[in-house]
């Protein structure tokens, strides 16, 4: 066995550290609620901003929910996503842009969330996509959050 230089193996070991830190990704929590802090069936958050290759874990707190991504409002490249109800689901957002996903049953009552990865660069066209009853009135407050919010903390 060789003795290793105490100068370069700390030089070693801090590099392995730093790797090891640059490469975590963050990995927030969604909950599906029957009643959250502002309204009844919800996302909560519904509003989130990360960064490519963080992750979100969709759990349905209360029963009777499940977490779909909505046509029209992924970006170019994006992997449409879907659970049945009360399934768990984790999905990883490697491609910048904005996501709208909602709850099947309860879409119309405005039980929908926006992820925004990165730099979005789909807004316009995931803005233009229609939605029933009250779900278009939150979608426009979600989308007003997208300048104003910082990407989520590891």
């Amino acid at each position: 066995m060789t003795k290793m230089n105490p100068v370069a193996l700390t030089f070693m070991c801090a590099l392995f550290a730093m790797s090891c830190g640059m490469a975590s990704a963050a990995e927030i929590e969604v909950r599906m609620l029957n009643q959250g802090a502002d309204n009844t069936m919800v996302f909560e958050p519904a509003f989130v901003k990360i960064a490519p290759g963080d992750k979100i874990k969709f759990i349905p707190t209360d029963k009777g929910h499940n977490v779909e991504s909505i046509d029209g409002m992924l970006p170019a490249g994006a992997t449409s996503f879907g659970t049945k109800n009360n399934e768990e689901l984790t999905v990883t957002f490697d491609v910048p842009g904005v996501y709208g996903v909602k709850c099947k049953l309860h879409y119309g009552m405005g039980m929908v969330a926006l992820i925004a990865v990165g730099d979005p660069k789909n807004v316009a066209q995931a803005e233009a996509v229609s939605h029933p009853g009250k779900a278009k009135k939150v979608f426009s407050a979600l989308f007003g959050q997208i300048a104003t919010t910082t990407i989520a903390s590891k």
